[in-house]
Order: structure tokens, then C-alpha cells, then sequence
């Protein structure tokens, strides 16, 4: 098949770009001042071409290991929820999350034109319809297209040094990395040095927060932290942001019913998120997405030498602009 001018243009840029070195024979690629693997490289491109957000559109944006595929249950129960809702047979015990929400550019933008799924799931049909979709893509690149509509954005974040750990051990799963594993001690200086896929890390989050700060209607931004401390009270603040509030006697049951369907212990132990099989699109298993989902789980992997290095560039990036988090 002929590619596209636009696809050859790209490629043309592409290889023009900086270039770092990642793990096993993994290269990152610097665009606009954050680094991708080139497939998701090119796939950001394809979305900024060509992706169109409507009004109705819900965007979960996310640094990687942040919480997102716990995020994605929880979004996707809030939004489809019915008042009787049968838990023996919700969308979530036939369908992995990520199947549910698919990401921008790790699902729907890769080979896209090969794939009549993916072609499908991005079509309109009806504009008063929820779509759920999932991105990676920092706000700086992204800004645009999703200042296009006014869709809605919700954001997680985590702990850096927790976001490490669960993308180090993440890493760790695939046989991509077998001869050239990535050593926990390169991986501290990498990520603070903001040379991880869609890194650097903290100006992925600031920007995020900022935007949030600016229009609190159009961006939800929250802790991984918070919603574990107080899983509750977000599922009922995620849904009033979203425009589906939980309203009537009911109400508190059906929050408490998500809370309890959409915990790390039920959802790990459906029998296909256990699954060691590969996806046909991504080189980690299914289990990869479920390992502790704990917080403070840093401290069993990090050395005190590199506690104090992340400190120090969070002290630096998040406290210099008032965002007291993360130490």
C-alpha cells in the first residue's frame, strides 16, 4: 500500500529528531520537548492529524503507571451505570479496561488503518453519546486538540517514585528487554532526568495541573493517593465533574458498589486480567497492568541515595511551582 505524504513527512521529521537510548534496543525519540518509542511517536502524530474530540468526549489523560487502568473502571462504571446495575454481569468481568477505554496512541492510532475495530470505535455515531478514551500524550502537544470541544479531561497522577517502581517493574515483563534489562539505578537517573517514554514526568503533571487550576470545569485532576485514601468521595466528585451525579436514596449504595466492583482486588483477580498471554497489539501481558496497586511501595525497591535524588528534582519541579506533592 502507498503510504501518505503525511505518514512520509513525518517519518522524514522523525528521523531528524533526538534520540536516546532506553532499554533492550528500545530508542526514545524527542518531540516537542517530551520523549516517545517511535510507534507511539508516530501514532501521537496520527492523532494530532486527525483525531476530533466532541463535546461529548471524555479524555482520561495519564503519565504512564499512574493509575490508569483503575481509573478506566472506575470512569467507565460511573458513566454507563444503570439503577440496577447486575455485577455478575458487568462490562468489566467479559472486557479487560483497556478494551473498554482504549488509548489515543497505544491502541487506536497504531497500524489504525489495518484494524476496522479501532476504525469503528473512533466513529461517531451519535454526538449526545459518551466516548471514553484514554491518552498518554502530555498537554503541551495534546492542548490543542483538546481545547478543540468542550470535552471533558480527567486527570490522575501519582507519586513519582512510585510511578518509577510500577513502570521499572513494568518493564520488567517484557522478553523485549531480556538481553538489556533496565537497571533500577539507570532508570532513577533517566526518569528524573525526564527520559522515559512520554517523560519528563513533571512537566507532563504541572501541565496538566495548571490547565486544571485555569478551567476546573473543564479539567479534573487528582491523586492516586487521594482516591485510595478516599475512593468514596472521588467516585462522587468524578461523577458530579462528569454531569452524572449520584442523586436519590440510592446513591450511596451505587458509589459503594462501584468503589467495592472496581477495587484492585476484584479486578485483578478476574481470570482475564491474571492472563500471561500477549495482546496481539502491545508487548506486555495482561497481568502486567495488575502487580500491587499499593501506595508507598517505593520504599521496598529504592535505595535512600535515590529517595533523596527524585526528592530533589521534586522539590525542584513540583514545589517550585506550589504543587507541595510527591516528598
Amino acid at each position: 500500500m502507498e503510504k501518505s505524504p503525511e505518514l512520509n513527512n513525518n517519518q522524514n521529521l522523525n528521523s531528524s529528531l533526538q534520540r536516546e537510548k532506553w532499554c533492550g534496543h528500545e530508542l526514545l525519540y524527542k518531540f516537542q520537548n517530551f520523549w516517545f518509542p517511535l510507534a507511539y511517536l508516530e501514532a501521537t502524530q496520527k492523532v494530532l492529524a486527525n483525531f476530533k474530540p466532541v463535546p461529548k468526549d471524555v479524555i482520561l489523560a495519564s503519565f504512564p503507571k499512574t493509575g490508569t487502568t483503575w481509573l478506566k473502571a472506575l470512569l467507565h462504571s460511573i458513566i454507563n451505570r444503570s439503577p440496577k446495575q447486575d455485577y455478575n454481569n458487568h462490562p468489566l468481568i467479559s472486557n479487560r479496561p483497556h478494551d473498554l477505554i482504549p488509548s489515543l496512541e497505544t491502541k487506536l492510532y497504531v497500524d489504525q488503518e489495518n484494524d476496522s475495530k479501532k476504525t469503528e470505535f473512533l466513529a461517531v455515531k451519535n454526538p449526545e453519546d459518551v466516548r471514553i478514551l484514554a491518552t498518554h500524550i502530555p498537554y503541551q502537544i495534546l492542548g490543542e486538540v483538546l481545547n478543540s470541544c468542550e470535552c471533558k479531561v480527567v486527570y490522575v497522577t501519582r507519586n513519582p517514585k512510585d510511578t518509577l517502581i510500577s513502570l521499572w517493574h513494568f518493564v520488567q515483563k517484557s522478553h523485549l528487554f531480556d538481553e538489556d534489562p533496565w537497571e533500577l539505578e539507570v532508570a532513577v537517573d533517566q526518569f528524573c532526568n525526564g527520559v522515559v517514554p512520554f517523560g519528563p514526568y513533571y512537566d507532563h503533571v504541572l501541565a496538566y495541573r495548571q490547565e486544571f487550576l485555569k478551567r476546573p470545569q473543564k479539567v479534573f485532576f487528582v491523586t492516586y493517593e487521594e482516591i485510595k485514601e478516599n475512593p468514596k468521595h472521588y467516585v462522587r466528585k468524578i461523577g458530579e465533574f462528569l454531569g452524572c451525579p449520584f442523586e436519590g436514596e440510592n446513591g450511596e449504595e451505587e458509589i459503594e458498589e462501584i468503589v467495592r466492583f472496581c477495587s484492585f482486588e476484584n479486578l485483578s483477580n478476574q481470570e482475564m486480567n491474571k492472563s500471561s498471554e500477549l495482546p496481539i497489539d502491545f508487548p506486555m501481558p495482561y497481568n502486567s497492568f495488575f502487580r500491587k496497586g499499593e501506595v508507598g511501595d517505593h520504599i521496598n525497591y529504592l535505595e535512600d541515595e535515590m529517595i533523596q535524588k527524585i526528592d530533589a528534582v521534586t522539590k525542584e519541579k513540583f514545589h517550585g511551582s506550589d504543587f507541595v506533592y510527591g516528598v
